[in-house]
């Protein structure tokens, strides 16, 4: 039996509703933050990480997929969403837009080669924004906002912010020779990926898991105290957005993120949940001036961020967080007789494109196989065809859950449908309202924006739920 790759999953059945309804959030919410959404390769030429990332970054010189396509050229499998961004930034030329700053948004797999644990894996779904062409410390603070929004509107509550400032090059530079002259006397105590660190990128030395724990890295000086006036006051108003977006936060020093292209503001959001382990980084980014020139761009400033989804839905079920699925059909047409097919067949096909989700019967099921399949599916209502009542042009409609059956016209099915699902809908409301959706079916919320057909509902902003 040909079996799935290390570090690969397959999501499916209420595993892959509750995915799916994540995605719709995150969705919702970018459209209210006004981003757009980009869709790059899944696969790019391996130059791009290796100046866009950093050739001493670990993901880079440890975990990326690379290969030789039939033309020998280098290709990259994504280990990450922002360099491919940027490059389509630089190639499609966004920096000419007459709308600035480009807001944009990803969703995607992405691909690295390490030791598959809990909430990493190989390949793995990533979710990101990033924002080019601002520098104010404004956009800052909105990126951080959007992430912790998502958390809170998902119900996480065990949600910390964490911030730093790596500054601009002049601090960079300052701050690196004061690690050089802090770590050189003891490198003989540094794990060997290190030694190689404190060369090339000194930074990196302090993002090393192997060494966190020694009183050598814990004495380390601090990125804050190296910061020159002006880096100074863009952090300081960086803090003073987030507090006025109701943000809470920390500053915490040995913040500095494990890739290359990061200056000024870095942040990583941790969940605070009981049982979650170490591995507690949810998510996190920062801004990355330098990153659209280093690719050959102009000179635009930029600041993003990412998140795991496999790291966001294990928080969640940590946290005991449900998250609303719909497991429900609004109708299943029944048959038997090979008319009676014949009607299901363009019956199923006209429901479904008027914005109705129905199933019907394949495996030639009596009616009695057919009602069990039915409940199996928790279809909220049945359509039980009889050539008798099509010759009259008519169907019978049985409320499953009632157990009511009526006689319908047959033009009539599609308005009693309507009519008796939103009646439905309305009595099984938490909180009387209710949202229209594009596909014209009512969707009711219970007051936080969690809707029970499993779509992220914009109707939890009324003044008595709020």
């Amino acid at each position: 039996m040909i079996t799935k790759q290390k570090g690969c999953h397959d999501i499916y059945g209420d595993e892959a509703k509750k995915w799916k309804y994540v995605s719709n959030v995150i969705d919702a919410v970018c459209e209210r933050y006004n981003y757009d959404f980009i869709r790059t390769p899944i696969f790019e030429a391996s130059e791009l990480y290796h100046r866009g990332i950093g050739e001493e970054t670990d993901v880079v010189s440890k975990e990326m997929y690379d290969f030789k396509d039939k033309g020998d050229r280098s290709i990259t499998l994504r280990p990450e969403g922002t360099a491919g961004v940027v490059r389509s930034f630089i190639e499609n030329k966004m920096y000419g837009d007459a709308t600035q700053p480009v807001k944009l948004y990803y969703n995607g797999t992405m691909y690295r080669y390490e030791r598959p644990q809990s909430g990493r894996d190989r390949e793995l779904t990533q979710f990101g924004v990033e924002v080019l062409g601002s520098d104010d410390p404004m956009i800052d603070a909105e990126v951080i906002s959007l992430a912790v929004n998502i958390y809170r509107i998902l119900g996480l509550k065990g949600i910390k912010v964490n911030i730093n400032s790596l500054g601009d090059k002049e601090s960079r530079d300052n701050y690196r020779k004061a690690l050089v002259e802090h770590f050189m006397p003891h490198v003989d105590s540094l794990c060997e990926d290190c030694k190689v660190r404190l060369q090339k990128n000194p930074l990196r030395v302090l993002d090393c898991k192997v060494d966190a724990d020694t009183e050598i890295m814990k004495n380390a000086p601090v990125m804050t105290d190296y910061l020159n006036e002006e880096s100074k006051k863009r952090f300081e108003m960086v803090q003073k957005y987030l507090n006025l977006l109701d943000i809470d936060f920390e500053v915490n020093p040995s913040i500095v993120r494990g890739l290359d292209y990061y200056d000024h503001t870095v942040f990583e959001i941790e969940a605070d949940i009981e049982g979650f382990g170490s591995q507690n980084v949810l998510g996190g980014g920062g801004r990355y001036n330098g990153l659209v020139s280093a690719l050959g761009g102009p000179e635009v400033p930029g600041i993003g961020f990412a998140m795991g989804l496999g790291r966001l839905m294990l928080a969640l079920e940590k946290e005991q967080v449900e998250l609303p699925i719909n497991n429900s059909l609004d109708a299943f047409v029944m048959y038997v007789s090979d008319t009676e097919k014949e009607y299901a067949t363009t019956l199923v096909q006209e429901l479904r494109m008027n914005g109705f989700s129905v199933e019907t019967e394949y495996t030639n099921r009596g009616l009695k196989g057919q009602f069990k399949q039915a409940d199996r599916l928790n279809s909220r209502f049945l359509i039980i065809l009889n050539d008798t009542d099509l010759e009259n042009n008519q169907v019978k409609i049985k409320n499953n859950k009632t157990k009511e059956e009526e006689l319908v016209d047959i033009d009539y099915i599609l308005y009693y449908l309507d009519e008796h699902l939103m009646s439905e809908d309305d009595a099984d409301c938490d909180c009387g309202c209710s949202h229209e959706h594009e596909e014209g079916h009512e969707c009711h919320c219970n007051g936080e924006g969690n809707c029970g057909c499993g779509n992220h509902c914009d109707c939890h902003s009324h003044e008595e739920n709020e």
